[in-house]
């Protein structure tokens, strides 16, 4: 039975982490944070499951009643939130072209393969690689740091001057990078890679803009090799009523590109190798409301499920005040 980790904090602030297997979960005894207990692990020389059977068993915790009670956090962190590092990758699933290509086109207004489609179409030929050989190189972008990265059920926020808010469901990869700069995949956890799709559709160089944007996972950490077939649903709430819902296939087996190609191409820059940091780098999506012609709105809830894990990524979505930046000379 697949191994998930999750991390909780006490209504007293005391920090632990929970490992659950199907609908048994337990706290793990000696560890923290699941940061703690991945450097335990790699000093160890062993997997976080074995790391996890080695600790014993705590106390038994039902996890659904502790997401229910907002105690769940993310399923990575740090001490310092500089050293979190969020990225991704984009146009990696099968169908993922249609929208962002549909976008580009509607707004170059010209019958020709856009930049998008070529990216695709290139990723398709050449994004599963033979082992030891290299892969097409994807689209890769930067989200932020872990300021970024929203709890579990905490609102998704906006700044003033975005031009909208939505949902990107999908899965990240969950890594560590070891003290002789070794990255470990930790797991995959559910995910919503939220960006700002009308400033994206204004022209595709402002991609980066679109995305330095908030994040959220939900609070399960997948352990172990990931299925190649995941099935979900994305949707989003208002007033309590489900607006707009559609299925999201997610997983190698539903993507143009393998996890090793575009681990390859995030890890093989120096920068992205620096002991001690984490790194949160989302897969991908083929799913969009906005492609569906959805417009959010502050209150909307999204909601992302897909099994095997048991708990949705959840979030609301509200809108920053505006704030003025004045820059100083000295």
């Amino acid at each position: 039975m697949i191994l998930r980790l999750l991390q909780h904090r006490s209504n007293v602030g005391e920090r632990s982490v929970i490992a659950a297997r199907g609908d048994a979960a337990h706290f793990v005894p000696g560890f923290a944070t699941i940061r703690a207990l991945a450097l335990h692990a790699i000093a160890a020389g062993i997997s976080l499951t074995d790391a996890v059977a080695a600790a014993g068993q705590g106390a038994a915790v039902d996890i659904a009643a502790e997401y229910a009670a907002g105690t769940l956090l993310a399923p990575i962190d740090h001490e310092d939130g500089a050293h979190v590092l969020l990225t991704g990758t984009g146009l990696t699933h099968l169908g993922s072209a249609e929208g962002r290509d549909k976008m580009h086109r509607e707004a170059a207004a010209v019958e020709k393969q856009t930049d998008s489609m070529r990216m695709f179409l290139e990723g398709l030929e050449g994004g599963k690689p033979a082992p030891g050989q290299t892969g097409q190189q994807p689209e890769w972008f930067y989200k932020g740091d872990g300021s970024q990265l929203v709890e579990p059920g905490q609102p998704l926020s906006m700044p003033a001057f975005a031009k909208d808010g939505g949902e990107e469901p999908e899965l990240a990869g969950i890594y560590i990078i070891g003290e002789d700069g070794t990255p470990y995949r930790l797991g995959l956890a559910l995910a919503n890679e939220f960006s700002d799709h009308v400033t994206e559709r204004h022209n595709y160089l402002w991609l980066a803009h679109s995305k330095l944007r908030q994040a959220s996972l939900g609070p399960e950490l997948l352990v172990g090799a990931p299925p190649e077939h995941i099935e979900g649903a994305s949707r989003i709430l208002r007033d309590g009523e489900v607006i707009w819902e559609k299925p999201f296939l997610s997983g190698e087996g539903n993507m143009s590109h393998s996890f090793a190609n575009l681990e390859h191409h995030h890890f093989k820059y120096d920068l992205f190798r620096r002991a001690g940091d984490v790194h949160v780098h989302f897969f991908g999506t083929a799913t969009l409301s906005f492609s569906d012609g959805v417009q959010t709105q502050e209150g909307d809830v999204f909601e992302i499920s897909a099994a095997p894990f048991t708990l949705p990524a959840r979030n609301p979505l509200t809108r920053d005040a505006p704030v003025e930046v004045a820059v100083k000379t000295l």
